[in-house]
């Protein structure tokens, strides 16, 4: 069967994601407990089969990749007014030998030190602190941070659903 491009759905922006906030804030602090629980006990054969273009291996990599990117702009644009964020090919990043052969437990690890200090972050930061923006030159316009709350909540969620639906397919417990 093929994998489904979005197995937890599309990311929808609401009209006022800021509505939402605490919701989106935990599941930011879930997603190390939740891809952890994902891979428990994946051999280095199942860590490597593919989920269409990417090892299970390389989703878990990509997430803390992505997520480290994530959490230096929230920094960026609650320092600097409006700041340009350095966009990456994350295709190549997942190329990379630590990607594609790297144990999973790095990226498992990071990421629990990194959503411990991203969820003391959001949960400091008011109403206003979601209004700020970031510009992304790729995709040429100005992101606030509540867009991007929302948007990596859905993401962590997005990479965990395809490592289970992998799992589930293959009959993985």
């Amino acid at each position: 069967m093929e994998p489904p491009k979005l197995p937890v759905g599309p990311f929808t922006q609401d009209t006022d994601l800021l509505a939402r906030k605490e919701e989106f804030i935990a599941a930011i602090e879930a997603v190390p407990q939740d891809l952890r629980a994902a891979v428990r006990g994946l051999s280095d054969p199942q860590l490597d089969t593919l989920y269409k273009n990417w090892t299970l291996r390389q989703i878990v990599h990509h997430l803390a990749d992505s997520h480290l990117n994530s959490f230096m702009r929230f920094r960026l644009a609650l320092t600097e007014t409006n700041p340009t964020i350095k966009p990456y090919d994350e295709g190549l990043w997942s190329q990379l030998a630590d990607s594609k052969t790297g144990s999973v437990e790095l990226s498992l690890s990071l990421l629990e030190g990194l959503h411990g200090r991203w969820g003391i972050l959001l949960r400091s930061m008011d109403t206003k602190d979601f209004s700020r923006t970031f510009y992304h030159p790729e995709a040429k316009k100005e992101m606030s941070l509540a867009y991007a709350l929302g948007n990596y909540a859905w993401h962590g969620r997005h990479h965990t659903g395809q490592i289970l639906w992998r799992r589930e397919q293959e009959g993985w417990s």
